[in-house]
């Protein structure tokens, strides 16, 4: 086999056919990214830029550097991210200024950013950027990275309106659309990169959910703890939330299809955390009846209408969970978090490798990248590559 671009060689690994090497994404989700402390000295070892050169924090939630397209290059990553225009705090990545991480990494952060400290040196970020009201986002001091803050107003029982957790999901504007048909096609021509999709109306219970971290003053059920609760307390409710969501996400689906079509390759529906250490975070039964419904039916959508294939991340052990999610019409499943309870890696492959693409496992993220050796991360990646690569997928 000759030599592949990235496009062909991701669309062969997708298809379960071995390409001429394993793709590498870093930075193609918001999943699969990097922490801007991290990016810098990456890219002061690799010998990119001068010391004291700022990188953008483009996602601030994880603060998330962005990898430029000369550290793409380097390193020879096959996959790019569709950029959206908003932050999860629901300001804009534009206005750019200076700032520095607890641990003193130069960086740029958007407009919207608060960059003057608490007293107790905590740093609170605001819906769109507002100081006015209440904050949504906290990073301790010294921390590395955001927490949402629940704000939970008093609700009554009797009074729960499902429009009230819907607030956040809106109909694609006319202007969001044509700026990511425009990213779209400078990407796919401009780049042989495979292009990912990451948008958070598809998301069921995910990051942005039910905390509403981009809304002011967010209605209905929004604490973490009352939302998983409400999953069988409440189940009537939830899915009547989960229904209305899905039916503005595959209206949103159609037009972003109209207007990108095949200059994207990959789209990421899922990013709730379905999995813990040791098992499910929640019963397979409860994913049966109460979200894979509506996967199944954005799944199949996207595969009745377009090219697109389709991601689901959830860290933790989901191996009880993972015919399902097959079952739902997912494509992908990331990060393959081989550390988890049940989730070996020779098995996962046996199992499930001919049924869905293993996006990421490449390490052991909760033991051997941190704690190893550089030969130790080497040895293990190698390993990975040999258990997951044959046959593709």
């Amino acid at each position: 086999m000759g030599e592949l671009t990235s496009r062909e060689r991701v669309a062969l690994a997708l298809a379960h056919r071995e390409p001429d090497r394993i793709p590498l994404d870093l930075g193609g989700t918001m999943a699969t990214g990097m922490h801007v402390s991290t990016v810098y000295k990456l890219r002061q070892a690799l010998g990119l830029d001068a010391p004291g050169i700022p990188i953008k924090v483009i996602e601030p939630y994880q603060m998330l550097g962005e990898i430029g397209a000369d550290l793409v290059d380097v390193l020879d990553v096959d996959v790019v991210e569709l950029p959206g225009l908003m932050t999860g705090f629901g300001f804009p990545n534009e206005g750019w200024r200076d700032w520095a991480t607890f641990d003193g990494t130069p960086v740029l952060v958007s407009a919207g950013f608060n960059i003057d400290p608490e007293p107790n040196g905590d740093i609170l970020m605001y819906p769109e950027g507002d100081k006015s009201v209440p904050a949504s986002g906290r990073m301790p001091q010294g921390g590395w990275y955001f927490d949402a803050i629940m704000r939970q107003s008093p609700f009554d029982e009797e009074d729960l309106k499902v429009e009230d957790n819907l607030e956040e999901y809106q109909p694609i504007d006319d202007s969001e659309l044509e700026s990511l048909a425009a990213d779209a096609e400078r990407l796919h021509t401009q780049t042989d990169k495979a292009v990912v999709a990451n948008f958070g109306f598809t998301d069921f219970s995910g990051t942005g959910a039910p905390s509403a971290m981009a809304l002011k003053y967010p209605r209905g059920i929004r604490d973490i703890e009352e939302w998983f609760v409400s999953l069988i307390s409440r189940r009537d409710h939830m899915w009547a939330i989960f229904d209305g969501q899905c039916e503005i996400a595959l209206a949103n689906l159609a037009r972003i299809d109209r207007a990108l079509g095949d200059r994207i390759q990959v789209i990421c529906l899922s990013f709730t955390d379905f999995g813990a250490q040791l098992g499910p975070f929640i019963s397979p039964q409860t994913y049966l009846d109460l979200y894979q419904p509506f996967h199944r039916r954005l799944n199949d959508w996207i595969h009745e209408n377009t090219n697109w294939k389709t991601f689901i991340h959830s860290c933790g052990s989901v191996v009880d969970l993972l015919d399902a999610f097959i079952d739902a019409g997912f494509d992908i499943l990331n990060p393959v978090q081989t550390s988890a309870a049940g989730m070996d890696p020779a098995a996962l492959k046996r199992r499930f490798g001919h049924k869905v693409t293993f996006w990421g496992g490449g390490v052991d993220t909760q033991h051997t990248l941190p704690f190893g050796s550089p030969d130790d991360v080497r040895r293990e990646v190698h390993d990975r590559l040999r258990t997951f690569g044959p046959g593709g997928g």
